[in-house]
């Protein structure tokens, strides 16, 4: 008998539910898998706008847009050909206690890696990132951080629960090398001088080649573990509209791609894309531009892996 629900082809509007209709696993101790995608929707740091809890699901939904090349442009190999994915569907938590999301977050990050499965996250604010950054620590001891964003996020005087603070903590906590860390895309106030950071704002990497980028990266990070988080609103509000605190003055979404590409052989160990608020997209602009860049980070962790 012809089976009516079980067609290959999935058309762009229909069963979008999992990151590029990769399967949705919540059980991952009994799968075979190389990459575990985990939503994060939390948003309960934000200090702009909140929404960046519903950033998860709007980013799988425009990962759909993505899901039917077979190879994607212009990568010289078929991601499903090197790594197997599974989605683990979105990380719940009690409504409003971020103490027990940030304590269980490090947990089951920590069970996945445990596994020798690798992580993306999908946030979510990018609080996210320091529960992540505690578990990777465990499992790589001190990584590098390659942070793409608008902000430093080093700042001192925020609480406990801060989208601004998470890499103030990080290098006191010993979670990443400071040193051979970089930033890219940073346009509001900083002093470099208090976290040691090396940092490419915006204004230089508009103006700079790709390649000269990509390689003022790979020489800061080395061979190092590193972690690569991807705050959107490093993009410019016309390529991003979609986020908490947008700045002007940002990337382009065909440079950061370049960038991205152009990382490969880098010692990618965890990765994550944040701060995504579809309340505030135009047209899917910035849940796909997410999803684009989280596909390339997955690229980028096959090629040096796989």
């Amino acid at each position: 008998m012809k089976q009516l629900f079980d067609h290959c082809d999935h058309s762009l509007y229909s069963n979008g539910m999992t990151f590029l209709r990769q399967p949705m696993v919540r059980d991952i101790a009994h799968i075979e898998s190389d990459v575990v995608v985990l939503g994060l929707p939390f948003d309960l740091a934000t200090s702009g706008r909140p929404g960046a809890r519903l950033g998860p699901d709007a980013i799988r939904r425009a990962s759909v847009h993505l899901a039917w090349e077979g190879k994607r442009y212009p990568w010289q190999f078929a991601l499903w050909d090197k790594i197997s994915l599974h989605d683990a569907g979105d990380f719940t938590y009690p409504v409003g206690d971020p103490e027990y999301f940030t304590a269980q977050l490090e947990l089951a990050a920590e069970q996945i890696l445990h596994q020798g499965k690798a992580l993306l996250g999908l946030g979510g604010d990018h609080f996210v990132t320091l529960p992540l950054l505690r578990a990777h620590q465990k499992i790589h001891g001190k990584m590098a951080l390659v942070h793409f964003d608008a902000h430093t996020d080093t700042y001192s005087q925020g609480s406990r629960y801060d989208h601004g603070t998470m890499f103030f903590h990080a290098p006191r906590e010993g979670l990443i090398c400071p040193e051979h860390s970089i930033q890219l895309g940073i346009r509001t106030e900083f002093e470099q001088s208090n976290h040691g950071f090396a940092v490419v704002d915006a204004m230089q990497a508009n103006d700079m080649d790709a390649q000269a980028i990509a390689e003022q990266i790979k020489a800061r990070v080395g061979d190092l573990p590193v972690y690569l988080t991807f705050d959107i609103d490093c993009l410019d509000p016309a390529f991003a509209p979609g986020t908490g605190t947008p700045v002007c003055g940002g990337l382009s979404s065909d440079k950061v791609l370049k960038i991205l590409r152009a990382l490969q052989g880098i010692n990618i160990v965890g990765m994550d894309v944040v701060e995504v608020s579809p309340s505030y997209d135009q047209s899917e602009l910035t849940s796909i531009a997410a999803a684009t860049i989280a596909y390339e980070l997955l690229h980028l962790w096959a090629i040096r892996h796989k």
